[in-house]
């Protein structure tokens, strides 16, 4: 006869059972439900004012012939040069804050408070910095140099470099925490030996610190491109328009006006399913690569 569990465990069960309902119901309504619905709304025209009208793959077709579409993927994947050299300057930056300096905690925190700022006062601060006419960038180039400066917002060639400027400069501080914890992990035996057998400090760097760093290397390029697909609010606040020729909007910013500017909800949601799908075969090959080049030990 199979006895039943004491009254105390079937509450210890109620318990786990009600913590564990709350983010699997937060999940569902706040997650799963919104996919669900956006998925169903890509086949459909909808201005959000009459009831929707199911279209079939028209706006998928749709997006196949739409100039708007590529050009946005092409100011997307343009803007993702930031990653690598984000991540050089970050390397640097957590190899000087890696040595036993006086004050090196305070210099850590300030690198790592663009990190915490929020990405509108930001945006404004360097809509300041990049005016052409009163920016900070401008009127140093002009007094220590002499040079007269681009019109970094208003001109198609540079607005792109200015958004990578930026983006760089938000973000390699927390890239560089990230290296700043993987070269803490590293042994000085390896140093030592490498030492010991004449290895110059170059050498070290590449022979030993960067192959050591592959795994963090990996993680920041996967988190950098998917971070760089779903870019966005600096380009609402710099580039209302997405730029002088559209030069600087990407493709959440086309799905952005799609939606809310000009109220074809539908086919933003088609353009948003096309950009979810790039992600997943963009990462897919990401992993599927790294067995060829990262070292876990």
């Amino acid at each position: 006869m199979r006895k039943s569990k004491p009254s105390y465990i079937r509450k210890e069960y109620a318990w786990a059972y009600l913590f564990v309902a709350a983010p699997v119901l937060g999940f569902l309504i706040f997650g799963v439900a919104p996919l669900l619905y956006s998925a169903w709304l890509s086949f459909t025209s909808w201005d959000l004012v009459t009831p929707p009208e199911f279209v079939g793959f028209d706006n998928y077709i749709e997006v196949f012939h739409d100039e708007k579409v590529y050009k946005s993927l092409f100011n997307t994947v343009f803007m993702m040069l930031g990653i690598p050299i984000g991540m050089i300057v970050a390397l640097l930056l957590a190899i000087m804050m890696n040595r036993p300096l006086k004050g090196i905690s305070f210099l850590r925190t300030i690198y790592y408070l663009p990190v915490i700022s929020p990405i509108i006062a930001v945006s404004l601060l360097w809509q300041w910095i990049l005016n052409q006419d009163f920016g900070l960038l401008n009127q140093t180039m002009w007094s220590w140099f002499g040079i007269e400066g681009p019109n970094w917002l208003g001109d198609a060639n540079w607005i792109k470099p200015s958004m990578i400027l930026m983006g760089v400069w938000g973000g390699v501080g927390g890239t560089m925490v990230l290296y700043l914890a993987g070269l803490q992990s590293i042994s000085s035996s390896y140093y030592e030996a490498a030492e010991v057998d004449g290895a110059s400090a170059f050498q070290k760097l590449r022979l030993i610190t960067i192959p050591l760093l592959t795994n963090i290397h990996f993680f920041v390029i996967v988190m950098g491109v998917i971070g760089a697909f779903q870019s966005f609010s600096q380009i609402y606040v710099l580039a209302g328009d997405g730029g002088p020729e559209y030069s600087a909007a990407t493709v959440v910013f086309y799905i952005f006006e799609n939606a809310f500017k000009y109220f074809n909800m539908g086919y933003a949601s088609s353009v948003a399913w096309v950009l979810g799908i790039i992600i997943f075969i963009v990462t897919l090959l990401q992993f599927r690569l790294s067995k060829k080049w990262v070292y876990n030990d």
